[in-house]
């Protein structure tokens, strides 16, 4: 594809390059740069300059090479093909790179995005005569054994179809509708599409967020919880569970597609989780979980240009199955590496510099991302949702760097990662006293919770969160006075607080019962052990509050491990019971 326009290279500044004077370039148009045919992106104009950042290495290119327009913006293809892939940040087929090129990405190697001589088994939903409009669906493709793929109208397009083929197998690029525009023009329709990554999908409405997004975590499903369509941060230092907490969300959560962002990570650590992903099961049908997901893998040693391209494709991916009616669970690891790829072009570029160099508008960048997610209502009636949840890495575990501040500003959810529960394996290792959800604030959310899960269940949680705070509390003061220099009182306080911690915030990823909680079980374990919070206890010192307590948590973990209301459950249920019995204090 090509516009015709053609430019000289006046300069190149590493993944930046300038065209002198005015051009009849656009903004955010995609070029192809130099003789290899490097994909860029044009990021700034004025009347003496453009500017290109290019999304692939730029050594070797020279003043005086030719940039050629497109005509188009940088964009996405949309159709059948997209789960179980995976793909780098500018939506080119790992895989398929591969075939051509070898292990390392040739550069201006040129790759469809899709396989477009596959046949894909296809069921037209509409007849000659019917009106359509954007969004309306068209045909229905099964993508993969979990997902049915609804091939739709492009949105602003609206006419009468006067013509289908008959069911059967397609490629993606064959017409299968065509339509009559109000204005007489003719439009054939097939399942591609495609849409430019910076700007958002239209949608009818918004809704609020008050539907929870079930992680089977329990530190989140109870604690802290998300709501669909909500947006969360998971900040923490390297070691402290960023990916293993994203991997534990992607696997359980009630999401019906999940897409994965490897933004920046190093090329070991995005390989053992597209390694992981391959080999992740899908609980609800206990097929391959890449059946419903989609992997798009930047890593540190890519061009920077594609790390910061790589989240807006991802989230256009996110928007496309949106429309499809879906809900849609979109993560991006990490968030901070992509700031990093803003810093860097913006200081190529010469701009004013923010706090640590990161771009001025870094919190209206940040805002904009995030404010993409949502619950919404689609032009044809139907709902869905983007649920964003991304990772921060602050340098050296600062969360008062810019990254992790602009994103507390914009993420309803904050889940605060700390190193000293990681050392102490404690996982997920979510300070409860950090951390935070607005969700649970919103009327609306906490309208759901009393209707579908428990009208008290919000009192108790609060009551869990002063707990852990009046526990955190005396374990300072015991730390600087001792544990002879506070009352017994305070011992039993405190070894509340961690019973809280045992036996709800921490989790077992690799326990086949104990890494997934849900809603059912954990309002039991909620109300057992807010129960033995309200008990009164007597004891004479401060070893016997350690023992005892040591003892009830053995047990509440050992309820964890066993299936729910299974004999061995109600066995240790009952040990439970005698066990508080033996220091309850008698009225």
């Amino acid at each position: 594809m090509s516009s015709g326009k053609t430019e000289k290279i006046y300069g190149i500044n590493g993944p930046v390059i300038y065209l002198k004077g005015k051009t009849d370039f656009k903004m955010s148009e995609m070029v192809h740069v130099g003789e290899e045919k490097l994909v860029g992106e044009v990021i700034s104009l004025d009347k003496d300059r453009t500017t290109v950042q290019v999304y692939e290495e730029t050594s070797g290119l020279h003043p005086g090479e030719l940039v050629e327009g497109t005509g188009a913006a940088v964009s996405v293809t949309l159709a059948p093909g997209i789960l179980n892939n995976i793909f780098e940040g500018i939506e080119r087929p790992l895989e398929r790179i591969a075939d051509k090129g070898g292990a390392f990405i040739t550069r201006g190697v040129s790759v469809d995005a899709l396989d477009r001589q596959k046949l894909w088994e296809t069921h037209i939903t509409v007849a000659e005569g019917d009106m359509v409009q954007g969004g309306t669906i068209i045909a229905e493709v099964p993508e993969t054994r979990a997902i049915v793929h609804k091939c739709m109208v492009p949105p602003g397009v609206e006419g009468t179809v006067i013509s289908v083929v008959p069911d059967g197998e397609y490629t993606i690029d064959e017409t299968l509708v065509t339509i009559e525009l109000f204005n007489g023009e003719k439009r054939e329709l097939s399942m591609t599409q495609h849409w430019p990554i910076r700007v958002p999908r239209p949608v009818s409405r918004r809704f609020p967020a008050s539907v929870p997004l079930v992680t089977g975590q329990r530190i989140l499903d109870t604690m802290f919880p998300i709501a669909k369509g909500g947006t969360a941060a998971i900040p923490g230092g390297f070691g402290t569970g960023k990916t293993m907490t994203q991997h534990q969300i992607a696997k359980w959560s009630d999401a019906d597609i999940i897409i994965y962002i490897g933004c920046g990570e190093r090329g070991n650590e995005m390989t053992q989780v597209l390694e992981e992903f391959s080999e992740l099961v899908d609980p609800k049908s206990g097929n391959p979980l890449m059946d419903r997901t989609t992997l798009i893998a930047n890593t540190s040693n890519m061009p920077v240009a594609a790390r910061e391209a790589s989240i807006y494709t991802g989230l256009t991916l996110a928007e496309y199955y949106r429309s499809m009616g879906l809900k849609v669970l979109l993560m991006a690891d990490s968030t901070s590496r992509w700031a990093q790829a803003l810093r860097e072009m913006s200081n190529r570029m010469e701009e004013l510099p923010g706090p640590d160099a990161f771009p001025m508008d870094i919190s209206a960048i940040i805002s904009n991302f995030y404010g993409r997610a949502g619950y919404v209502k689609l032009s044809n009636d139907e709902t869905g949702s983007i649920t964003f949840i991304g990772t921060v890495s602050p340098a050296g575990g600062n969360l008062k760097e810019p990254v992790t501040e602009n994103t507390k500003k914009v993420a309803r959810c904050f889940y605060a990662l700390e190193q000293d529960r990681a050392d102490k394996k404690r996982y997920p290792a979510v300070n409860p006293i950090d951390s935070y959800s607005k969700y649970i604030e919103y009327p609306e959310f906490e309208e759901y919770i009393k209707g579908h899960i428990n009208d008290e269940w919000i009192g108790k949680v609060n009551e869990l969160k002063t707990r852990l705070q009046r526990g955190k509390e005396i374990a300072e003061q015991i730390n600087i006075l001792g544990d002879d220099g506070v009352p017994v009182e305070y011992h039993v306080t405190f070894w509340k607080s961690e019973l809280i911690d045992f036996v709800i915030l921490q989790q077992d990823a690799f326990d086949e019962i104990d890494a997934v909680t849900p809603m059912e079980r954990q309002e039991d374990i909620l109300n057992m052990v807010i129960d033995i919070c309200h008990t009164e206890f007597e004891f004479d010192n401060f070893n016997e509050v350690m023992d005892y307590f040591k003892k009830m948590i053995n047990i509440c973990k050992q309820m964890n491990y066993s299936k729910f209301k299974s004999e061995q459950y109600e066995g240790f249920q009952k040990q439970l019971k005698e066990l508080i019995e033996e220091r309850k204090l008698q009225s």
